[in-house]
């Protein structure tokens, strides 16, 4: 039989995007390698509600790979954005980005 919802996690976890403390059952679960379901010998960080609504819950199936690929030592955040912008857009997914700004 399936235990009450009352019984579940009653520990605080701290979210990673604005720090505040919260209730496990109250945080949205978060998982870098965009794969929650699997759970095998994975530690998850956990994001408020506030902070899980103003993500963009679209795939990102390739970004930490395509990230490191351009990452190096001592790049500015302006040339990591150029580089970043110069890779998706060669990829196609700069309409896409831009579609969903506007």
């Amino acid at each position: 039989m399936w235990r009450s919802r009352k019984n579940r996690d009653r520990r605080s976890v701290t979210c990673i995007a604005c720090g505040d403390s919260l209730l496990r059952e109250d945080a949205r679960e978060y998982d870098k390698e965009g794969n929650r379901w699997n759970r095998r010998d994975k530690e998850f960080e956990y994001l408020c509600t506030d902070c899980d609504d103003e993500l963009c819950h679209q795939p990102r199936d390739g970004l930490e790979s395509l990230v490191c690929s351009i990452e190096a030592d001592g790049l500015s955040r302006e040339e990591f954005l150029g580089r970043y912008t110069d890779a998706v857009a060669a990829d196609g997914g700069a309409d896409a980005k831009s579609d969903r700004d506007r």
